[in-house]
């Protein structure tokens, strides 16, 4: 095994590969090789290797939907909070027998 020191300026590089480090270490776990002796040792053709790819690009397109779904559910999630809360001081400002004009800013 290789052993490399780096200097990183930016510690977002260094958790991105931090991550390509545990993810390797994982496959190794896994496969039992690295990637490098599966590619010289035959064990996967091109072909192979482009369909992986493909896979995980479609694995990817489908986090990305699910990801946006979330999003999306939160933040309507969070507009009916707002709404609610508004409400709430609506409903406040009326049984203190206030009109509330002068709270039209704040709500």
């Amino acid at each position: 095994m290789d052993k490399q020191e780096i200097e990183f300026r930016d510690p977002v590089v260094k958790r991105v590969v931090n991550k390509f480090v545990d993810r390797s270490n994982l496959g190794f776990e896994k496969y039992g090789r690295t990637l490098d002796a599966e590619r010289t040792g035959g064990h996967k053709d091109l072909y192979g290797y482009l369909n992986d790819v493909q896979e995980e690009l479609m694995d990817a397109i489908l986090y990305i939907q699910a990801a946006k779904e979330e999003f999306s559910d939160n933040k309507e999630q969070a507009e009916l909070d707002l709404e609610l809360e508004r409400m709430n001081r609506i409903n406040i400002i009326a049984q203190n027998g206030n009109t509330g004009e002068h709270y039209e800013e704040a709500i």
